[in-house]
């Protein structure tokens, strides 16, 4: 058998490779890039000369924020700026203590690419929605910042030690609650109502809120289900198979339903936050099967060598099992974030102005009657940054929880 045709590391022999190792590779490949390339100018065809992007421009504060009072949006502004800010620093905290597997590269190739994608799209971003002087040099004021927090936290990171750079994990949950406070109001602030909150900004919220809580209650129902306990099984193994079977506009129905009359009056919480929950219990079923089969593949063997070194079950769990378990259950357990995120689409069919429902409401518009391509391309990008974001994250975090890419000391 004659040996295969050595390629070249190149660009160019990479491509090879990749694409026409063989002829038969090589007529699909070019089929499929026919193909692609078709579809793509026909894309770009019609969104630069068909498309009336109009109706993206007039309602950009409107997919973004819904009906949140303009007076009050400085509150918004402040949050971005605040996130942008934790997002550059943990950024350049991350790569100021590489990882033997990055060879102790303070700006790989991917972080170049992503500083310039997010300059583009800072400059490219006020003029596609028409947005006014103002508002653009706010975007691009906020995005130089985290640039040059990325570059600081980078460059002085080491300054600070490892131990003192592990206390920004401190910052984030407090940052989401300071959140919280600034968009619903408290602590001397004007409230503003639940019902004026819409388009991307409820979106993100009901995400994160359901995301956040459905994890412990997940790893919770998880060990429930394989508790020694009959009363504890079998009530993880009642929760669980029911959540599982029914729909989830059902339960979101139930929710806004059922709620107010099982509650006294002024107990029942509004209707953005049964959804919230309803969306928190919902995922909190599915995860505690994704934690559970990553307890599966951890043999017996692990949890009873704990024991045998003097651990508690409690701390043989959070200290050997649980870890080992979560990072083989991660890819699933994030492939349930992304199905949760984009199941906040539902929330248009129980009255909340989310991404849909605000679409929805645009187009139901006589001004802007016939445009549904334009709001619905609008909606996928967004849905599709927010879900790569995910995506993107929790590759990295796989990567850092590798054991053989630890460094060394690190627990």
């Amino acid at each position: 058998m004659n040996a295969p045709m050595p390629f070249s590391g190149s660009p160019w022999g990479r491509l090879r490779r990749e694409l026409f190792a063989t002829p038969a590779d090589g007529v699909l490949s070019l089929a499929l890039i026919a193909v692609i390339t078709t579809l793509v100018a026909s894309l770009l065809r019609w969104g630069f000369t068909q498309a009336n992007w109009a109706v993206v421009q007039l309602n950009s504060t409107l997919f973004a924020v819904g009906r949140y009072p303009v007076s009050q949006q400085w509150r918004l502004w402040l949050l971005v700026s605040l996130l942008a800010s934790a997002t550059g620093i943990t950024w350049g905290l991350l790569r100021a203590f590489p990882r033997p597997d990055r060879g102790g590269e303070l700006w790989p190739n991917n972080d170049r690419i992503a500083v310039v994608l997010l300059a583009l799209v800072a400059l490219w971003t006020p003029w596609a929605l028409g947005l006014t002087a103002a508002i653009a040099l706010r975007w691009l004021a906020i995005t130089g910042a985290l640039i040059a927090l990325r570059w600081l936290a980078g460059r002085f990171g080491p300054a600070l030690g490892r131990e003192r750079a592990g206390w920004l994990a401190v910052v984030w949950p407090v940052l989401y609650l300071l959140g919280m406070v600034l968009i619903s109001g408290g602590l001397g602030i004007a409230p503003v109502p639940s019902a004026e909150w819409g388009g991307l900004l409820l979106t993100l919220l009901e995400a994160s809120f359901a995301i956040l809580l459905c994890f412990p209650l997940g790893v919770l129902l998880a060990l429930g289900r394989r508790s020694e306990l009959p009363l504890l099984r079998w009530g993880s193994v009642i929760y669980i198979e029911f959540i599982r079977g029914a729909p989830l506009i059902t339960l979101l129905f139930l929710g806004q339903n059922i709620l107010g009359f099982l509650l006294p009056g002024g107990l029942a919480p509004e209707r953005v936050w049964r959804a919230a929950w309803v969306l928190t219990f919902f995922a909190a079923a599915y995860l505690a099967e994704a934690v559970r089969s990553g307890l599966s593949a951890i043999p017996k063997g692990q949890l009873e060598a704990a024991r045998a070194l003097g651990l508690s079950t409690l701390q043989a769990l959070q200290h050997v099992v649980l870890p080992q378990a979560l990072r083989v259950a991660l890819p699933v357990m994030v492939s349930q974030f992304i199905s949760l995120l984009q199941d906040t689409t539902l929330l248009s069919m129980i009255g909340l102005m989310e991404l849909l429902g605000t679409a929805r409401t645009v187009m139901a518009n006589p001004d802007f009657l016939g445009h549904y391509g334009e709001v619905y391309l609008t909606l996928g990008v967004l849905f599709w940054c927010c879900c790569a974001a995910l995506g993107l994250g929790s590759r990295a975090l796989e990567r850092r929880l590798d054991p053989r890419h630890q460094p060394d000391g690190a627990g």
